[in-house]
């Protein structure tokens, strides 16, 4: 969503705002009985917005937190405090090791005062990559500190899981880039309302992509950002011709995924009409 220039950011009344309007687009029918699972970076951390998460339980929204939480002097001491044999081997998003990585439990550590009952701290330490940002701690203990806070309760998934699948919110980055190269990287009008046009088309054409990807895709072109697909596919040598009452797409005998593009509208077509 578009939103005006003065609009708040990174209060905790700012981040309820733009849940509810984010809650506001789910159908009812997914809305009210599923649990939904909001994950933000630190910036989402704030005691009063995680009540109100916790809060919407009162309305019949299942909605459950795992956000980032700054490494604080208090929590710095935790994970100082913490003896080796708590640590545990983090994982990627496919159940294989992580290498390098280990997870451990900081909550009765760290003072959780004034977070919803049941908040859980928890930490992931790294070997740091080439050229990683680093804090004096992390450079100080060789390692890159990431903690977050969760509401799930114990025995609703490992400390691994818990760890990969907070750890997997940072695809909304990759999101972001590929909508920059969409159309929402660059607004074309002084107009608010014609601006916001503007990104409802481009998060169209985003969200065109992501279905084509899963549906319609496979190998490399299944993972491939808008630039690739674009290339490749969308600026495919072609033309459309008319006969026998039907429009034919004429691809070029020369170019390269010409296979690829004819086995994605072969799937297109195969897939089931809509009920509606």
């Amino acid at each position: 969503m578009l939103r005006p220039g003065n609009a708040g950011a990174n209060t905790a009344a700012d981040h309820i705002a733009v849940l509810e309007q984010a809650l506001a687009q789910i159908p009812d029918a997914h809305r009210h009985g599923t649990g939904i699972l909001i994950r933000t970076d630190s910036a989402g951390s704030a005691k009063a917005f995680l009540t109100h998460i916790r809060a919407l339980h009162s309305r019949g929204i299942r909605t459950f937190f795992s956000v980032g939480c700054p490494v604080t002097e208090p929590v710095r001491r935790a994970i100082r405090a913490l003896p080796e044999h708590v640590w545990h081997p983090a994982l990627e998003q496919d159940g294989s090791l992580r290498t390098g990585a280990e997870t451990a439990e900081l909550t009765g550590l760290v003072d959780l005062d004034g977070y919803p009952e049941g908040t859980r701290i928890i930490v992931r330490r790294e070997r740091p990559h080439p050229g990683a940002q680093l804090s004096l701690f992390d450079v100080d203990e060789g390692m890159r500190h990431q903690v977050f806070l969760t509401d799930t309760p114990y025995g609703e998934g490992s400390l691994q899981h818990l760890e990969v699948r907070h750890r997997a919110h940072a695809r909304v980055e990759d999101r972001i880039r590929c909508g920059k190269t969409t159309g929402f990287g660059r607004f074309p009008s002084r107009h608010f309302a014609i601006n916001q046009a503007w990104l409802e088309l481009s998060l169209t054409a985003l969200d065109l992509l992501a279905w084509m990807r899963t549906l319609l895709l496979e190998g490399e072109l299944a993972t491939a950002e808008p630039k690739k697909l674009r290339y490749r596919l969308l600026h495919a040598a072609a033309r459309i011709t008319r006969g026998g009452r039907r429009l034919h797409l004429r691809i070029s005998a020369t170019w390269p995924w010409r296979n690829e593009l004819t086995s994605a509208f072969a799937r297109l077509a195969a897939l089931p009409r809509p009920a509606t």
